[in-house]
């Protein structure tokens, strides 16, 4: 399964975000079923950023959520309200 959080981020912001998300990819780290994970930045709009982690089913990532909520709620007014699971249809390792 895949996850994608996308964030908009004020520049002014950035530094505090970072460190947060860190702290959240270490904390799904902790979790069963977490196979790996990354922040990125996109290239052409700064501002907008993922968190992106991979899990061996959707409940992980759904436990693993509830375990980082007091992590996550600070970014939730830069979190983009859109689906953020997605079933792994074709994969080509």
């Amino acid at each position: 399964m895949l996850a994608f959080i996308r964030y908009s981020v004020p520049e002014a912001r950035t530094g505090e975000f970072v460190a947060s998300a860190t702290s959240i990819l270490e904390l799904f780290a902790l979790q069963d079923g977490y196979r790996g994970g990354h922040l990125g930045r996109s290239a052409d709009e700064p501002e907008l950023w993922a968190l992106v982690s991979t899990w061996e089913g959707a409940g992980f990532y759904r436990r693993a959520l509830s375990a980082a909520r007091m992590e996550m709620y600070p970014l939730m007014t830069l979190m983009l309200n859109e689906p953020s699971a997605f079933e792994v249809v074709v994969s080509n390792p």
